[in-house]
């Protein structure tokens, strides 16, 4: 799938017009070595009276819009054309084959620290002693076996299941359900991989499954959704994308948006109203990719670009 055509709609319905406070969008796909935005173009109903585009402290872009009417209806629609090119991890993991564990430089550990460092309370250490179990009882195993046996033992030993309460599971609640979301999943992956001295990273976008019945008028297309999954640095070779929610290694179906140190930060969209509780009607996510040639946008004139801003969303 060289290009890829993401369409994602977020409308929300209110009982009578409401005002609008501050939302926050993380909808624009990162440009990397693996993925390139072509074109990307944004609807919001009712037009906000300000938009802007920012990067914030980890390098993602993020719109902030301000509003100026009232409306019993909010909608976000983003559609973005990109160049996707998945890497080969037989040929890109030469220097991620050293033995576990594996030590980081000094230069490295400045920029890593808070990738290293645990973010989610675990007294008694089972998190540790759960990831324990895939170190071999004698003998050595290189990181990148070890990582994706993580990977696969969460894909194999916990159930999915669709959550849509907002936030992360905690990881230590996951492992005592047995069962979690995508996010729970990346974050229980995470803290794993943090355990063992590891940097690791949440990134969050979009999962690109392909439809490839023959007999199918759309083959060759794609069906998507939000998603997330975990990434983790390994010395020599960088970034590594690891998905334990379908138990998958490199980026192949992944379309990054946001890369942060904490959840918190990768919200794809966050904002408020004013008015009573009761007022929320109902909130609609729709999510689609299309592989193929790139589509012409109807035009969306490009927000304003600000300078960075601190890790607060």
């Amino acid at each position: 799938m060289p290009f890829l055509n993401i369409r994602h709609v977020t409308t929300y319905r209110f009982r009578r017009p409401v005002a609008f406070g501050e939302h926050r969008m993380m909808l624009h796909p990162r440009d990397s070595h693996d993925q390139r935005v072509i074109q990307a173009g944004l609807k919001i109903s009712p037009e906000p009276a300000s938009l802007h585009l920012v990067q914030d402290a980890f390098g993602n872009y993020v719109r902030i819009a301000r509003f100026s009417r009232r409306s019993k209806k909010l909608s976000f629609e983003s559609i973005v054309c990109l160049e996707h090119s998945p890497y080969d991890t037989a040929l890109d993991l030469e220097d991620a084959r050293r033995a576990f564990p594996v030590d980081y430089s000094v230069g490295e550990l400045r920029e890593l620290t808070q990738y290293i460092e645990r973010h989610q309370l675990d007294p008694m250490n089972e998190v540790d002693c759960w990831a324990r179990q895939f170190l071999p009882a004698s003998g050595s195993i290189g990181i990148f076996e070890l990582l994706t046996r993580l990977s696969h033992g969460i894909h194999q030993d916990f159930r999915y299941r669709r959550r849509e309460a907002k936030g992360i599971q905690p990881p230590v609640e996951t492992l005592r359900l047995g069962h979690g979301s995508c996010r729970d999943f990346a974050m229980l992956m995470i803290e794993a991989a943090r355990s063992f001295g590891l940097a690791a990273r949440f990134a969050s976008g979009y999962l690109a499954v392909p439809l490839d019945d023959p007999r199918e008028p759309t083959s060759g297309s794609a069906r998507g959704s939000t998603h997330a999954w975990a990434q983790v640095y390994l010395p020599g070779s960088g970034w590594f994308d690891f998905d334990p929610t379908n138990g998958s290694v490199g980026n192949i179906g992944l379309v990054t948006v946001a890369v942060v140190p904490d959840p918190r930060h990768a919200i794809p969209l966050h904002g408020t109203y004013i008015g009573f509780p009761s007022d929320h009607l109902d909130m609609e996510v729709e999510v689609s990719v299309i592989s193929g040639t790139p589509k012409v946008l109807w035009a969306a004139p490009e927000p304003s670009t600000r300078r960075r801003f601190g890790q607060s969303a």
